[in-house]
């Protein structure tokens, strides 16, 4: 019996590991390419999970499909000969439909093969046909522009761009200080011309004011001509009062009534006596 068993355990053990060796896991977000020794890469590739395969004849390439972020930077010259240094940001994946395909062409690093090479290459090409202001005032546009040729080329290597976006765009030292001057500029002569209609406004404030006065004179000089002796004599009977109310409140000021029709009096003028 202990024979028996003896036997049993090496087939089991070498079962064992032969059921071991014929099978693979595809993680999550992975793609296995298989590579035949006698008829080479398989046309598809193996979605997640576990599958078999042939000990020591198949193999399984994983391949992880997921997104990655990547920067390109690169410097270049513009339209008007300014040296731009732009970074680029780009998310990318294989096409799961081509694995096969890249893996004979671009090898597991494909990315690091074709990424770099493409995007300096697409980027030389669309900085040099704007200029540098446009650069700056159109980046939306140059951004678009961007996609689109990067997407084209991208696709000729069965690559999939998910996004493509500027995060970095600086000028040469000459033409910051050059920008620099001109918002300097523009901003003197925003003050000059504050100034100029801040003067104009007074000018004009000004000679509304006098035709003002010179109306209000004129509306005098006519009521004076309408009302003649009379009014002046108003005038001057207002202008007693005035004093006479002023004269009254002095202490040292002393009021006689005379006696006549008109309860006329006298003002006096009595200094007060010292203590």
């Amino acid at each position: 019996m202990a024979q028996l068993a003896g036997r049993l355990i090496v087939p089991l053990a070498v079962g064992v590991g032969l059921l071991q060796a014929s099978l693979y896991d595809v993680p999550g977000g992975y793609r296995a390419v298989m590579f035949d020794r006698f008829s080479g890469v398989k046309d598809e590739a193996s979605p997640e999970g576990t599958h078999f395969l042939v000990p020591w004849i198949q193999r399984a390439i994983l391949y992880d499909c997921r997104t990655k972020p990547r920067n390109i930077s690169t410097t270049t010259g513009s339209k008007d000969l300014q040296m731009v240094s732009i970074t680029l940001r780009v998310l990318s994946r294989p096409d799961i439909k081509h694995l096969p395909k890249i893996y004979q062409t671009l090898g597991m690093d494909y990315d690091e093969r074709v990424l770099p090479s493409i995007g300096n290459e697409v980027l030389k090409a669309i900085v040099a046909q704007f200029d540098a202001a446009e650069l700056i005032t159109q980046r939306e546009l140059v951004s678009s522009r961007i996609r689109e040729d990067l997407l084209q080329r991208a696709s000729e290597f069965h690559l999939k761009l998910e996004d493509v976006s500027i995060t970095h765009l600086t000028f040469g030292k000459e033409f910051t200080v050059a920008v620099e001057a001109k918002q300097i500029a523009q901003q003197d002569a925003e003050r000059a011309k504050f100034i100029v209609e801040k003067a104009e406004q007074e000018r004009q404030a000004a000679v509304i004011r006098a035709e003002g006065e010179a109306e209000a004179a004129a509306t005098i000089s006519r009521a004076l001509d309408r009302a003649g002796e009379a009014f002046v004599t108003f005038r001057k009977i207002e202008a007693a009062k005035a004093i006479v109310q002023s004269l009254s409140q002095n202490r040292n000021v002393t009021y006689l009534p005379t006696g006549g029709p008109n309860g006329s009096g006298i003002l006096l003028n009595v200094p007060a006596q010292q203590q």
